[in-house]
Formats: C-alpha cells, structure tokens, sequence
C-alpha cells in the first residue's frame, strides 16, 4: 500500500488530538475537520480543510447533517484494488479517506447526569460519528480507524517511519472500534427502554453487556485459567495498599461489600468471609470488640480471609486484625494510623469502599455455558419488625428478636443450604453449602464447639424452610431457644409442633435466601 494522504478527524475527546495531527501533517497528510475539531487544529497552527468544502456540501439542520455524504464514504469504503470501484469514486470525484479519527458524542456521559432531560439525551445520540467508524472499520484493510487517544501514539510512529500503518494494526482498531460502536448502541438502547418503556415488567428482548476492560488479571481461579475484570470496578474500589487482585480476592471482597451493606448505619459491624462465604460476624461499640467477636466464631477459616467494616477502621482493630494473615479488607474509611499499621504488610490489599456497589445494580447476571446466561433480580429483601410472623406458642423475647434480625442478614449471604447460630450481636457457628440442611446445621454446632462458643440460648437462622422437624430438633438439642425461617414446608404443623414441645419461639419470614 502506499502512504496515508488524506485523513478526516471529527472528535468530541480532544486529548493529545492536537500532537497526533501535527505528525500526520508533518508526513504529508491532508487533515480533514468539522466544526470545534478544525477550529482547535487551525488554532494550533494547522491547515485544515473543512468537511463542507471538501463535499461541496453545507452542514445543516443544526450539525445533524454534515459527514452522511457519498463523498464521505465513497471515500472510506471503496476497494482500493477493484478497479469498478476506483472508476466509480474518479468520475463523481471522491477523494480516498486513508486515516479517521473519530469518538462520539457523550451519551453516557450525559445520561449519568442527574435529571437529565430525554431531549438532552437524544442530542447527544451521535449518527455521523458511528457511520464513519464503520465505514472506515469495515474497509480496514485500506483505512485506519481511530476512536481511542490512547491508540494515537502507535499510529503515529508507524506513519512516521513508513507513512502507513501495518495491516495488524488496522485489524485491532476495526475490532476496537466495533466493540465501541456496540457498547454505544447497547448504552442508547438501554436508557431508551427506560424512558419510554418504564412499566415494562418482563425480561428484555435482548441481554446487552458491554463493559471496558478494567485489568488484565493473572489467572482465573487456578492458575492454567485466563482471567481479567471489566466495567466500573474502580468507582465502588479504591486500592489503598497492596499487591494486584486476584480473581479470587474480586469474588471475595464484593461478595463481603454486600454482606456488610446490609448493616449500613448500624453500630459497628465487622465481617470476615473465605470464599464468599461469612466465617464471622461481630457487632459491638467498637471495632476491636466486633473483631473479637466474629473472630471467635471461627479461628482458623479467617487465615487469608477477607474482612469488611461499615465505618473508619481505627488503629486498635487494625493492630488486632494485622496479628493474623488476611487477603483483603475493606473499609469506607481507615484512620492514618491504622493505615500505617496495616501497611507493614506489603501483601495485605487495603480497599476503600467508595459506594454501595448493591444498590447501584438491582440485577444479576451468570455465564451457564452453551452461550447461555441467567437473568435475575438481586436478593435485597430484608424482613422488617412488622413482617415476621410468630408461629410458635412462646413468642421470641426481645433478644431473640434482636439475634433473629441480625442473624437473618447474614444467613442471606450463606451458600446454601445455610445455618447460622447468632446470639444478638455476634455469630456462633455457620454452616455453609450443605446437600442436607441438617448436616449443615451440624457443622455449624461443631465450629462452635471447636472455637468453644456455648449456643445455650442462641437463635438459628435458615436460610429455607425446614423440611421435617429433626433440623430444628437438632437445632434445639445444640441449645437454640428460638428459630427464624422462611416457613412454607408441608410440614410446617410437625416444624411447629417440635418447637412448641422444645418451648422454643420461631418466626416465620415468608421468603427464603437461597444462594447457590
């Protein structure tokens, strides 16, 4: 091929636009410009041709209109080597467009703005700037596409050393540019059906996920697989200390950030998780005493675990957390001091957390293979006072009450089938991701007794139903005086009728938290 002669840049982005045409132009290339693009290249010292000379078309309707011309795109998609096509574009006078520089209206930028208008959003709906993109994509055997500043540096240097660009290079811009124009389409579409489709109560027609690389990961969850993370990780985290996440540490630390979001506004709560799931939760007037209680609840599964708090860590908890390894923990704040406590551990990651990243995306999403996805609404129900239902004889006492409650949020982010024991601030035993709900009730009675916790008037929280009676029978005989269930069994008469025997109190809740 040979060099690049004439270039079209049309940008709302303008970062290193200015040094970038300075190299094309000092390679001999004609710049081509619209609107503010040409105005700052001609201010820069630059010659430019306006696109409405280089048509021999006006813009108008107020911009709407000015590069959906023939002369455009005959210059972008014509076959350098078809010979018909090089007659066609020389007897209406098309110049080939070798190079285009082009990135598109700030739609999602404006529709993040508070209150934004649906006039204002379809403003800045770019028409011109995606049919240029492709154009020039779809022919990239011949022309070089460019919608990302960060690309500009590499074109530069090739059409400084040779006047053009490599066709590998031009393949991965084409594919850059189309993941773009897909993510700008999915984006439109997706506040559209919203604005005017805000009643709709089914699924979408169509699944759309388009998410910019965060990070390169350096494996999956083992080391022979390939991982990387994507979308708006770095708006809810903020890394403070440490070395790069892991796949694993991303599992972990979010599934932590929504347990401790449900104790948002409440006294100090601190949570410790291993593989998604709570080994301990502790509440008190304090950060250290929350430690010491969720710390008790298991003292070994919290080695290289992850902790998270729903206020400033200060520097006694820290200093009392930095005594064990752990992977991860997350605050909303660290006191300087406990931060330079916790930095002494170089390996230790420290993440502020920026935002409740629940509330920010009410659906859930999951890869079941054969190029499949589930869809679901995210589990944030929570039982208010006034929706439990008492079913036993006995009534729950005030304390009962109060474990019930805090035991309930914490079972809901229990692999099932979950039990939690809980006294009013603290947990006791977890038993997590069980085929029976009685043996996982059993392993959580043996994580109490190995970390020599009494469950003598204890509440257990189940994250379904109770089947038969013998889950709760057990449960009794463990010590629990009260239960907290879904209820809904054909066999809630039995369940109750244990209880009743047991004096024990239980509450029915009306939904379940199954998490698989």
């Amino acid at each position: 091929m040979g060099k690049i002669e004439r270039a079209l840049l049309s940008v709302s982005d303008k970062s290193g636009l200015v040094e970038f045409a300075k190299t094309l132009a000092e390679a001999g290339v004609e710049l081509i410009s619209t609107g503010g693009t040409a105005k700052v290249l001609r201010e820069a010292g630059l010659t430019v041709k306006d696109i409405s000379e280089h048509t021999g078309f006006p813009e108008m309707l107020d911009g709407r209109v000015k590069t959906l011309h023939p002369k455009i795109h005959g210059g972008l998609l014509h076959l350098r080597d078809n010979a018909e096509h090089v007659s066609t574009i020389k007897e209406h006078a098309i110049l080939p467009i070798d190079l285009v520089v082009v990135n598109l209206y700030p739609f999602e930028a404006t529709v993040a703005k508070l209150n934004v208008s649906i006039e204002e959003a379809i403003e800045n709906i770019d028409i011109g700037g995606p049919s240029m993109l492709r154009s020039a994509a779809k022919n990239h055997e011949s022309v070089t596409v460019l919608t990302d500043p960060a690309d500009y540096s590499r074109v530069a240097e090739q059409v400084k050393t040779s006047g053009n660009t490599t066709l590998e290079l031009r393949g991965e811009l084409a594919a850059k540019v189309f993941a773009r124009t897909a993510a700008y389409d999915a984006a439109i579409a997706s506040h559209l059906q919203k604005e005017f489709v805000p009643s709709a109560t089914g699924p979408a027609p169509v699944l759309s996920i388009q998410a910019p690389l965060v990070q390169p990961l350096r494996y999956g969850e083992n080391p022979h697989q390939q991982a990387a993370l994507y979308g708006k990780f770095r708006d809810y985290f903020e890394q403070l200390h440490g070395k790069e996440l892991s796949y694993n540490n991303i599992l972990d630390l979010t599934a932590a950030a929504a347990l401790i979001s449900e104790f948002k506004g409440d006294a100090p709560t601190l949570a410790i998780l291993k593989h998604t799931n709570p080994c301990g939760v502790g509440q008190a007037a304090n950060f250290k005493d929350a430690w010491d209680k969720a710390f008790a609840t298991d003292r070994q599964a919290p080695f290289g675990g992850i902790i998270a708090v729903n206020g400033k860590l200060d520097q006694a908890c820290a200093e009392a957390i930095a005594e064990i390894f752990s992977e991860v923990i997350i605050a909303p704040e660290f006191a300087p001091e406990a931060l330079e406590a916790l930095k002494k551990k170089k390996n230790l990651r420290l993440l502020r957390l920026l935002k409740n990243p629940v509330a920010a995306q009410p659906v859930d999403v999951r890869s079941v293979g054969a190029e499949s996805y589930l869809q679901q609404s995210r589990d944030l129900k929570m039982s208010a006072g006034d929706e439990l239902k008492s079913v036993a004889s006995r009534p729950p006492t005030a304390d009962e009450l109060k474990a019930m409650q805090f035991g309930w949020r914490v079972v809901k982010h229990v692999k099932s089938n979950a039990i939690v024991y809980c006294g009013p601030d603290r947990t006791l035993g977890v038993g997590a991701g069980q085929m029976s709900r009685v043996d996982a009730s059993r392993i959580a009675v043996w994580k109490a007794q190995e970390a020599g916790l009494s469950l003598k008037g204890s509440v257990v929280c189940s994250d379904a139903f109770f089947p038969f009676p013998d889950g709760l029978i057990a449960a009794a005989e463990a010590g629990a005086t009260a239960a907290i269930q879904p209820g809904g069994s054909v066999r809630d008469a039995e369940v109750i009728g244990a209880a009743n025997d047991r004096s024990m109190a239980m509450v029915f809740t009306g939904h379940r938290h199954f998490r698989h």
